[in-house]
């Protein structure tokens, strides 16, 4: 395996309403889809369909949610060897998505909550291990740990936004937030960020390099300098989703040697095709396809 993600596995109630509810306020959708899901999950399909050697590490509950979380999950081609099984009920999120595509989610960790780190090994030819905030940190940090004596890069992606241990942000070599979370790591409003100087103020609480990604707005990276690449222009149909088919594919590209700017555009045509492709089509969003996406 060349890239390797221990992390959650839910199933995503998917619902579609004119606006996202306020307090006390009852919405009425207009449809409702059931999807693999997780931050985990998705990022690990993401790398294997993105063309890279993929395994995962993570837990599903005893229910039916789990047969499905499995059977994506092989169907992508992702080694769930180390996805086991316990009792109970298997992770969950609820995601409302409103005409503009923006959305809102509530997710229910169950069985995630109990991944045991001592039960999760680094498979023989990793070179990228992809870490997430919804699973507990202590089995991160023990990833991560393992990850860098075993020669393999760290990936965190500090989703959702929490805070999280020096220790940890000094084994990543690779930090990957959006804007909310860079600013609650960096203990400033979202509304104050700039993304330029936030992006290398990152680097100082322990992580190489960050990429710290905008929407819309493209990516700042910082890697020794920082540069804003420019996100492609794409009538988004849905954002759901978005970030872990950027992550996924950039793993996949860094595995296969790509330097991280490299890495950074190829992942952002993929998140670019991800966003403007209806749902049920988006599996069959190809490497080939996000390159010929890519500006020549």
């Amino acid at each position: 395996m060349t890239v390797f993600v221990c992390g959650s596995l839910h199933l995503d109630v998917i619902v579609d309403a004119p606006h996202l509810p306020r307090l006390d306020e009852t919405v009425t959708g207009t449809t409702v889809a059931y999807a693999f899901g997780g931050k985990g999950g998705n990022q690990a399909v993401a790398a294997a369909r993105m063309g890279a050697p993929t395994a995962m590490a993570g837990r599903v509950g005893d229910d039916a949610f789990a047969i499905r979380l499995r059977a994506t999950l092989t169907e992508a081609g992702v080694d769930q060897t180390q996805v086991r099984t316990t009792f109970g009920p298997s992770g969950m999120s609820v995601a409302i998505i409103e005409p503009s595509a923006s959305y809102g989610a509530v997710i229910v960790s169950a069985a995630n909550l109990l991944i045991d780190p001592d039960e999760v090994t680094i498979p023989p030819g990793t070179t990228i291990v992809i870490l997430q905030n919804e699973i507990p940190e202590p089995v991160n940090l023990a990833v991560a740990t393992r990850a860098r004596t075993s020669g393999a890069r760290v990936l965190l992606n500090a989703a959702p936004a929490r805070a999280m241990s020096p220790a940890l942000l000094a084994q990543t070599d690779i930090l990957i937030v959006n804007r909310v979370e860079a600013a609650d790591l960096l203990g400033i409003p979202d509304t104050a960020l700039d993304p330029i100087p936030a992006a290398a103020a990152l680097t100082k609480l322990g992580p190489a390099r960050v990429i710290l990604t905008l929407g819309g707005g493209g990516l700042v990276l910082h890697d020794g300098t920082t540069t804003h690449q420019p996100a492609h222009q794409v009538t988004a149909i849905s954002t759901h989703g978005a970030g872990d088919a950027f992550i996924g594919a950039l793993a996949a590209q860094l595995a296969t040697g790509a330097t991280l700017p490299t890495a950074c555009a190829f992942a952002q045509a993929a998140a670019a095709l991800h966003v403007s492709t209806v749902v049920t089509e988006r599996a069959r969003i190809t490497p080939a396809k996000v390159q010929a996406f890519l500006p020549s």
